[in-house]
């Protein structure tokens, strides 16, 4: 999910328009879009007349389909909703929910991803639990600057160990990686280090460029989560 906060355009009159744009891409697609390269297209916007956001919304949704799907067939088509100026004062925000793993006193030593932070008591009886943290940071790969984010895991199984989990979380800090990418890899680890019999991870990005990325994968299907804004956003 991404959310575009620097869309512009000029109605047939000449007028310049602004809204917010929300974008879902889904988890299947080829190929990502990168950031830079996605706000360079939203700038070409900016001189473009259109005659109403409905018209602008459906030139971004046959844009951005066929870049995701490029080099194969379209499955599904990205997902565009624009909120115009005058619903701006309706955007919700909020925290997202569960419990924080910041409140623990705890040393940390690993700067790069280390799955082997990750243990679970396999011989308990499983829990349900939601747990995020604020300290997800990494760095985009293409222009080394750092990529802040927080972080919500949600999940049913073998209840995984906080202390772990959270510095595994903070050893993203010094690594490369897209957004997607670094979702993408914490799902994989957890799934595999400890099992869990359903698991979502969910990341909402600060904004670099007018946009913030929230990537979502889970282990079964369900809606996507409410894309309201936090704080830092």
């Amino acid at each position: 999910m991404w959310t575009a906060c620097e869309l512009g355009w000029l109605n047939l009159r000449g007028k310049p328009q602004v809204a917010l744009a929300h974008i879902t891409v889904p988890c299947e697609s080829l190929n990502l879009i990168e950031s830079k390269s996605l706000k360079l297209y939203l700038g070409s916007f900016n001189n473009t007349r259109f005659a109403d956001a409905v018209q602008v919304a459906a030139r971004l949704r046959a844009d951005l389909t066929e870049a995701v799907w490029r080099g194969g067939v379209v499955h599904s088509s990205v997902g565009v909703q624009l909120v115009t100026a005058d619903r701006f004062d309706a955007v919700p925000q909020g925290e997202l929910d569960g419990l924080l793993l910041d409140r623990l006193d705890l040393d940390c030593e690993e700067y790069s991803p280390a799955p082997g932070l990750l243990t679970a008591a396999a011989d308990e009886a499983p829990v349900s639990e939601v747990l995020t943290s604020h300290l997800l940071r990494s760095n985009c790969p293409v222009t080394g600057q750092p990529d802040w984010g927080s972080v919500q895991i949600s999940y049913f199984g073998p209840q995984i160990d906080q202390a772990g989990l959270l510095r595994y979380i903070v050893s993203f800090r010094n690594h490369n990686g897209f957004h997607e990418d670094c979702v993408e890899r914490m799902f994989i680890d957890l799934q595999a280090r400890c099992r869990p019999h359903k698991l979502s991870v969910y990341a909402r990005y600060t904004r670099r460029g007018g946009l913030d990325i929230n990537p979502f994968r889970s282990s079964f299907p369900q809606a996507l989560p409410a894309n309201v804004r936090n704080a830092r956003q």
